[in-house]
């Protein structure tokens, strides 16, 4: 393969069809006893989804809009890698590398790439234009095949800056949430003398309960530290399983269409802005589709699943003085105190409304975060092809 190719997503019309004939040949499982999401999803609601997917959602439509978005294949440390690369039309603008995590794809940014890319065409100011480079994470997409077991959040962090490298950027701002909160810190400590500023949504690490600093927590945090608790009590039999045995849960993400939307739309509802009720209320529903069917269509509900035993055993990060900006939005609480024990923040926002999936369900706000953090750290940026 040449350093870097050009990619176009061009799925077999056989491949679309064959999941049409699965949607439609699916055996649905009994209801649950217990009402509601408590136990998982509801057959009903999952059966109103599947109906969607099969009858209204169109693929080819936002096929062609991922297509807009120029995008390279490369290979790194033999692991190719796919990458969105839209280039601003501003001549100063800032590379930033985005980085999404498990359960999204660079599906998640098709928002923000806009806005962020060519700001003056979006009501902003053309001085906070970014080149922006999306790549997606081994495993994900058609960042695949997975070419080892265990690619960590520093592994991930070192492959992203051997891009840059060969994208010719030589400093250039860092954007994540989910494992995107873990890799781009990586990338800060990796690369501090050309990483100018790492911004993160999320990015809660649950302490010991004898940590000391526990007791220097203000009310409200103890409030988000406790619904933190509550989540891992009753929302993480996901990362139980995919940080043990990735290889079980492989066979029936990577054979029934309707078990891979499931294992998706459960953390949708979940972790999306509580004051929405369902998923498809918190972010646009193809939007979810086209993210769950990329999935689906490149086999990575298995391979995606390893990146969580790659990670389990990873030891605390040391401190970075890279400049970190964080975003707060509901679902996705943060403690300042405990981030700033392995970070030098400089930028700190709460929003009332978003989720987890924030460049999904509130663009406009992370955005202008984006923008907010990054003017004062632009300096000059060079390079780029």
């Amino acid at each position: 393969m040449e350093p870097i190719a050009d990619f176009r997503i061009d799925v077999p019309q056989s491949a679309l069809d064959d999941l049409h004939d699965r949607l439609r040949l699916t055996r649905w499982p009994a209801g649950s006893p217990e009402p509601g999401w408590a136990r998982g999803v509801p057959v009903l609601y999952l059966r109103r989804l599947a109906d969607h997917w099969l009858h209204r959602y169109d693929w080819r439509v936002h096929e062609r809009a991922l297509n807009s978005f120029p995008q390279g294949l490369t290979e790194i440390e033999g692991q190719r890698i796919h990458f969105l690369h839209v280039r601003s039309p501003e001549p100063g603008a800032l590379p930033l590398v985005l980085t999404h995590g498990w359960p999204g794809s660079v599906v998640e940014f098709m928002k923000i790439i806009g806005p962020l890319t060519d700001p003056a065409a979006h009501g902003g100011d053309a001085a906070d234009a970014f080149h922006v480079v999306a790549p997606s994470l081994p495993g994900f997409g058609f960042s695949t095949p997975l070419s080892a077991p265990d690619f960590d959040h520093a592994r991930i962090a070192g492959l992203w800056l051997a891009l840059m490298d060969r994208l010719g950027y030589d400093r250039f701002g860092a954007h994540g949430g989910d494992t995107g909160s873990k890799v781009s810190p990586a990338l800060g400590r990796l690369a501090p003398d050309r990483v100018a500023g790492v911004h993160i949504n999320g990015g809660l690490e649950l302490p010991p309960p004898d940590d000391p600093a526990l007791a220097s927590l203000t009310a409200e945090e103890r409030e988000r530290l406790q619904a933190v608790r509550d989540l891992v009590r009753d929302g993480t039999g996901y990362s139980a399983l995919q940080s043990t045995k990735p290889q079980t849960i492989a066979y029936a993400l990577n054979d029934s269409p309707v078990g891979q939307l499931a294992w998706i739309a459960d953390k949708f509802h979940d972790w999306t802005d509580p004051a929405a009720r369902l998923p498809e209320h918190a972010v646009d529903l193809d939007q979810l589709l086209t993210n769950v069917t990329l999935y689906w269509l490149t086999g990575t509900g298995a391979t995606s699943a390893h990146q969580y035993r790659a990670v389990r055993d990873e030891p605390a990060p040391a401190y970075s003085d890279v400049p970190t900006g964080v975003a707060v939005f509901p679902t996705d609480p943060a403690i300042r105190g405990l981030l700033e024990r392995t970070q030098r923040i400089v930028h700190w926002s709460e929003f009332d409304r978003g989720g987890h999936f924030a460049a999904m369900e509130a663009p406009d706000l992370l955005v202008q975060d984006l923008r907010d953090f990054f003017r004062p750290l632009r300096g000059a940026a060079h390079g780029g092809q």
